[in-house]
């Protein structure tokens, strides 16, 4: 017997009946946050911590290539965790994992502590963002799903404004080993949370019939067993997204990682007046995040596709990176965080419907796996630049190769994706 079918404009006209999808985009915005903080550390304490120990730019760049390379080994395994255990189960154990990690920073006095301790924090954090991609899919109608993507990933950028703001007084009153400690009594307090209040929407009590058909859209997806990892290559849907995160993430980790050296470095920063450029930037990257989410949907009701918006939005979100090049030669300090700005912001809502398009291409099944691929990439390009990084800075003593690069890759991938996922159609997988 086929399930009720219910049309989207009755689901419309009749409204959602509740927000409790918006209160699980809100943990998962939580968690995202803690995840950024626990990674930004170490970049605010880069100065500090290369004059403690007395580490050069390519032993920062090995520590870096440290958690990319576990970040890219545990998106291997995380997505496939995920889709067995769950998303429950699944956001509990990566959270643990991650949030011990960063606190045993504290214990590293040498380049190769921090490496294993980067190691460490690399492989739990690979899991946050398959986990919270499948939460997506389980959560929201397909038409929400880039808000709801932009939205949880801002947390990605409040993290990034709150660790300039917490970091540099820890580090100057208790010193820098003690700044590693600061979000270890949050992550606990949102792990109890999450394990009490987290269902799937069909065993959720508090969610309301009406909430519960808006989700689906009247649509019950048939159950379908889990692909094989290797077989997921067989799809260009799969590699259009690998190929997205391979080019562009790799930027936002040269973000991450770098752009305090960056400022400290060209504009004579200290670790008390670092916080209010970066500070500046990531907010500007959080709007981006929410306004990217948000863009598709003026598309669409000019009367665009779903996913021929998503795709135009991405293109409006790459070429606005373009002008970052100019920062390499810029001497003006607030005009280089304008453009910094600007970058950051395109990236977060070209993410945001990057990450989108797996749920548009796969099953819910996969949406954990295929997305941890893609972290692989996404972390093995990291991978790369960092190394890249630490060579250009140690004996060329520039940027410019840098920006130039994270001028240009947006539109490159935008070019790759259409070639192999013109339309972003759903992948055809057997049960």
């Amino acid at each position: 017997m086929q399930p009720e079918q219910t049309s989207e404009t009755d689901i419309e006209s009749s409204g959602p009946g509740g927000n409790m999808r918006w209160t699980i985009c809100a943990l998962l915005f939580a968690a995202t946050t803690l995840n950024y903080m626990d990674r930004m550390v170490i970049g605010l304490l880069k100065p500090s911590i290369q004059h403690s120990i007395g580490m050069s730019e390519l032993g920062y760049a090995y520590v870096v290539d440290a958690f990319q390379a576990a970040y890219a080994l545990g998106m291997l395994f995380m997505g496939r965790f995920i889709d067995r255990v769950g998303t429950r189960i699944g956001y509990m154990v990566v959270m643990a994992i991650w949030s011990l990690s960063a606190m045993g920073h504290a214990l590293a006095n040498t380049v190769l502590e921090f490496g294993i301790a980067r190691f460490s924090l690399g492989l739990g954090e690979s899991g946050n963002f398959p986990v919270a991609i499948k939460t997506i899919s389980e959560w929201f109608p397909q038409k929400e799903r880039s808000l709801a993507t932009g939205i949880f990933n801002s947390g990605t950028n409040l993290g990034a404004i709150l660790a300039p703001l917490a970091v540099p007084w820890v580090a100057e009153h208790y010193g820098w080993h003690s700044a590693f400690l600061i979000t270890g009594i949050f992550s606990a307090t949102w792990i109890v949370v999450w394990f009490s209040y987290f269902r799937k929407p069909s065993e959720h009590s508090r969610l309301t019939p009406s909430e519960r058909a808006y989700i689906t859209e009247g649509i019950v997806e048939a159950p379908t067993p889990a692909t094989s990892w290797f077989k997921l290559f067989a799809f260009r849907q799969a590699w259009a997204f690998v190929i997205g995160k391979f080019l562009t993430d790799p930027i936002w980790w040269f973000y991450l990682f770098w752009l305090p050296s960056y400022f400290t470095t060209k504009f004579h920063l200290t670790l008390s007046t670092l916080g209010t450029p970066l500070i500046i930037v990531y907010t500007a990257a959080t709007v981006g995040s929410i306004f990217g989410g948000w863009l598709p949907t003026p598309f669409r009701k000019a009367g665009m596709s779903v996913t021929r918006a998503r795709k135009s939005a991405m293109l409006v979100c790459a070429c606005a990176v373009v002008p970052i090049f100019l920062v390499a030669y810029l001497q003006n300090e607030w005009a280089c965080v304008g453009l910094l700005s600007l970058a950051t912001a395109a990236h977060q809502g070209w993410s945001a419907n990057l990450f989108t398009t797996v749920s548009d291409m796969f099953p819910r099944s996969e949406v954990a796996s295929v997305t941890g691929i893609g972290g692989t990439a996404g972390a093995a390009g990291g991978v790369v630049i960092a190394s890249a990084a630490g060579f250009i800075l140690q004996y060329l003593h520039t940027y410019a190769p840098l920006f130039f690069v994270a001028a240009s890759v947006y539109l490159v991938a935008w070019v790759m994706i259409t070639l192999l996922a013109p339309g972003l159609k759903k992948a055809e997988i057997e049960a």
